[in-house]
């Protein structure tokens, strides 16, 4: 079994969670820890938490789990969900 946890900021834990379904996976759980289940591998999403800045400036951090059998397909599944995750600024 392959395991990595990855935090994310400025990403609401619904799109992280929608961002699993997406993928193909089943939401399992409605609280903490959120688990997603697909087809040979999972996701959790952890915990959120506020990161203050400055004073004004407040982000939230999600800690999210992949889960997969082998090395090779948890790097395929972060590749993928990190796709989704990508934020343009302009």
């Amino acid at each position: 079994m392959a395991a990595v946890d990855l935090e994310f900021r400025g990403i609401s834990i619904e799109h992280l969670g929608m961002y699993f379904k997406e993928l193909g996976a089943k939401q399992m759980t409605d609280s903490f820890p959120f688990v997603y289940e697909g087809e040979g591998w999972s996701g959790q999403i952890l915990s959120e938490e506020e990161i203050a800045f400055t004073a004004t400036f407040k982000v939230n951090a999600a800690k999210v789990r992949f889960k997969t059998e082998t090395e090779k397909e948890l790097e395929e599944l972060i590749k993928k969900y990190r796709y989704k995750t990508t934020r343009i600024g302009g």
